[in-house]
C-alpha cells in the first residue's frame, strides 16, 4: 500500500512539471509575439515608448497571472533603484509598476540580438560592453544624460540571476554609478519571481512574488555604504525566502 502512495506521488509530480513546461513553452511564444508587436508599436510611436511598454508589462502580468504582494513604500524621489534578480518576470513587474521612465543597465548581448535588441534600443537603455574597457566612460556619460532626463537607473547589483534561493555577490558597477552622481537609491527586493517563470529549468507556473521597498540610501564615497546594502537586502531576502516554494 505505501509503494502504491509512493508511485502515486511521483507520478502527480510528473504530471505538474510536464504541465509547468507546457506552460513555460506557452508563454516564451506569447513573450515572442507580443515583444515583436511591441517594438513596432514602439518605433512608430517612439515618443509614447514608456507607456506602451508599461502597458505591455501590465498585459503580461495578467496573461500570467502574477498575483503581487508588497512591503514597504515606492520611493519616487530616488535616482536609482537596485533589485535582486531571480527572472525575466523581474523587469516585466517594474516595466507594469514603476511611474516614471526606468533607464534599464542592460548587457551587450541582448542588445545585438536580431531585431529583438530593438527593445533596449528604441527606448534608449543603457547597454553596456563587459569586454570593452572603454565602456566604464560610456556608462558614466549614458546615466548622467537620463538622470539629467528625469529618468531613474534601474540595475541589478548582482550582474546576472540567481537561483532564487540566495542573492549572488554584488558586482561594483552600481557603486560606481551611484558615488560618480551622488544618488539617492532605492533598494527593491523581488521575492518569488523565480518560482513563476525559470528559465533554467524551463518550467513555469501562476505565483505570488513579493515586492519590499526597502528604505533609500545615498551614495557617500567616504562610507562604506554599498557593502551595507549588499549585507542589508541579503538579511531582508533570506527573512522571507522561506515562505516561498522554489523549484529545485
Amino acid at each position: 500500500m505505501a509503494s502504491l502512495k509512493w508511485c502515486s506521488k511521483i507520478a502527480q509530480l510528473g504530471g505538474l512539471k510536464m504541465r509547468s513546461r507546457v506552460r513555460y513553452f506557452f508563454i516564451m511564444l506569447q513573450f515572442l509575439f507580443t515583444v515583436t508587436t511591441t517594438i513596432v508599436i514602439m518605433y512608430i510611436f517612439k515618443k509614447h515608448n514608456h507607456k506602451i511598454r508599461q502597458t505591455w508589462g501590465q498585459l503580461q502580468l495578467k496573461i500570467l497571472g502574477i498575483k503581487l504582494e508588497f512591503e514597504g513604500q515606492l520611493d519616487q524621489t530616488a535616482q536609482m533603484v537596485v533589485f535582486n534578480h531571480q527572472s525575466i518576470l523581474d523587469i516585466i513587474i517594474f516595466e507594469a509598476l514603476y511611474p516614471k521612465n526606468l533607464a534599464w543597465v542592460a548587457k551587450k548581448q541582448i542588445a545585438d540580438l536580431p531585431f529583438l535588441g530593438q527593445i533596449l534600443k528604441i527606448p534608449d537603455m543603457i547597454i553596456i560592453d563587459r569586454e570593452n574597457k572603454a565602456g566604464l566612460v560610456k556608462l558614466i556619460k549614458q546615466t548622467k544624460q537620463h538622470l539629467n532626463n528625469g529618468r531613474p537607473i534601474a540595475i541589478f547589483p548582482e550582474g546576472t540571476r540567481s537561483d532564487g534561493k540566495k542573492m549572488l555577490k554584488f558586482k561594483m558597477g552600481a557603486k560606481i554609478i551611484a558615488e560618480k552622481h551622488n544618488t539617492k537609491i532605492q533598494p527593491i527586493l523581488i521575492i518569488g519571481s523565480r518560482n513563476c517563470i525559470d528559465s533554467q529549468q524551463l518550467k513555469a507556473k501562476k505565483a505570488t512574488v513579493s515586492i519590499v521597498y526597502l528604505p533609500a540610501v545615498y551614495a557617500k564615497k567616504s562610507e562604506n555604504w554599498y557593502k551595507e546594502l549588499e549585507q542589508n537586502m541579503n538579511y531582508e531576502f533570506n527573512k522571507r525566502i522561506k515562505k516561498y516554494e522554489i523549484y529545485i
